[in-house]
């Protein structure tokens, strides 16, 4: 921390600053936006679905973790220039990320929902006596990686340069 700042000030110097906005309005709006897509399509029937979509549910279109990262690199790339150690740091993070968010998240998600079927069908059967379905990760498929990327690079470029 600088020294002889004072703690609000250097609270009011990070919620002020722009990656830092980039990055939770990407994140806010690519949840708004998948929301509002599930609320329109008729797939949101209680408040607090409603509220856990917006803040914490996963999965849909766009990616948030997508937008996320690359409102954060792009940010990051406007601020301290593409050959800097952090923006090859925030790029490292955004592939990591990206490639979490399409591929594996998204194949555990596919085997947990089959291993849940496979464990109610011999429930049904009587092969076991009780099956607790496991959690069923939703990850995400290419085309809404690809628009959560397009969106954070929209919003950090938005946050960067106005």
């Amino acid at each position: 921390m600088y020294m002889g700042m004072s703690a609000k000030f250097q609270l009011q110097m990070f919620i002020t600053n722009p990656i830092f906005l980039s990055v939770i309005f990407s994140w806010l709006s690519a949840q708004f936006i998948k929301t509002l897509i599930r609320l329109v399509s008729g797939r949101v029937h209680s408040l607090s679905e409603l509220i856990s979509l917006l803040f914490w549910k996963t999965g849909g279109m766009p990616s948030s973790h997508s937008a996320l990262v690359s409102a954060l690199t792009t940010s990051i790339g406007y601020r301290s220039g593409i050959n800097s150690e952090v923006f090859l740091l925030a790029c490292c993070f955004a592939l990591v990320t990206v490639r979490d968010a399409v591929g594996v998240r998204r194949s555990s998600g596919i085997q947990a929902k089959v291993i849940n079927n496979i464990g109610t069908e011999l429930q049904k059967k009587e092969v076991l006596p009780s099956f607790s379905p496991v959690k069923e990760v939703q990850g995400h498929k290419p085309l809404e990686v690809i628009v959560g990327c397009l969106l954070g690079v929209f919003i950090g470029t938005a946050f960067s340069i106005l």
